[in-house]
């Protein structure tokens, strides 16, 4: 798959709107995700397969250039009115999404994402301000202030499926993840992906294991969507018991997650909180820390 850019004014903008569409495709490709859409099964989907992951692709990624250029031209303006201009973009966006893979929702989450941290490179290069995961990371939080108390603690009559879950469990999802400048990511996902690296290990071994401590690590609504507290405990529990095997790694490691993504798919657990977390991982990782 070709991803191509439009709108691209500089070669920051070229490099973090392609890192986005790039990072979901290697969520997407990585195999096996436990529970997850791959290349080898529709994980604990029956409504989409890896085809509706392709073309919703191919709808979003023209969009990412977008909200690094309204990010642009609002870095003179306090952070959270940036939030508000790229709000019509990322409505904008999901629709694109739903119109590709015929009303299926494969990365809506992603966009919030990946849509924030593109916004967030556009105002730091505006102020020439080095990109990095800690500034990106930083711009992102700005954005994102307040935004929990606003839409899921006053508002007590949202209707998105995270807003519900939030009322029923007090899991701040997304938001509460962009608000926190992607924390669970930089404290548990990054360290685990530099620690496989530095040990010889394949950049798609890799990702693997910070896919695993993600799940480890994240309150994944998604998860508690499917199968309640119990459901996400369950996972994490799984995934941190695999991370405390010495030296799992190669053909092991891949027969490991493969026996996992049966179980998940049989008890009906998704971590597509974490997915997109694992995006988020993969695009800073191409940044410096600080």
């Amino acid at each position: 798959m070709t991803i191509s850019a439009v709108s691209i004014k500089s070669e920051h903008d070229r490099n973090i709107a392609w890192l986005a569409a790039e990072a979901m495709l290697r969520e997407v490709k990585l195999t096996p995700k436990p529970g997850l859409v791959d290349r080898e099964n529709s994980g604990a989907h029956c409504d989409m397969a890896i085809m509706h992951f392709m073309a919703s692709l191919r709808a979003i990624s023209p969009w990412f250039p977008r909200f690094y250029d309204q990010g642009f031209a609002t870095a003179g303006l306090s952070a959270p009115q940036t939030l508000l201009a790229i709000r019509p973009t990322g409505l904008a966006c999901e629709q694109a999404m739903f119109k590709a893979t015929g009303g299926v929702n494969t990365h809506k989450g992603g966009i919030f994402s990946l849509g924030l941290l593109c916004a967030a490179a556009g105002r730091l290069d505006k102020e020439n301000i080095r990109l990095s995961q800690e500034t990106l990371c930083q711009e992102v939080r700005a954005m994102c202030a307040g935004l929990v108390d606003r839409e899921l603690i006053r508002n007590s009559q949202i209707k998105t499926k995270g807003g519900q879950l939030f009322q029923a469990y007090g899991f701040t999802g997304a938001r509460g993840e962009a608000e926190k400048g992607f924390e669970t990511v930089r404290q548990c996902g990054l360290p685990q992906w530099h620690k496989a690296l530095r040990e010889g290990e394949s950049e798609e071994e890799a990702l693997l294991k910070m896919l695993l401590a993600l799940m480890a690590a994240n309150a994944d609504t998604n998860l508690i969507s499917r199968g309640g507290l119990s459901g996400l405990k369950y996972v994490q529990r799984y995934a941190a018991r695999l991370m405390k095997i010495k030296n799992l790694s190669g053909d092991a490691l891949r027969r490991a997650l493969k026996n996992m993504d049966n179980v998940l798919i049989k008890k009906n657990l998704s971590p597509g909180g974490s997915a997109d977390l694992l995006a988020v991982g993969w695009l800073l990782s191409h940044y410096p820390a600080s």
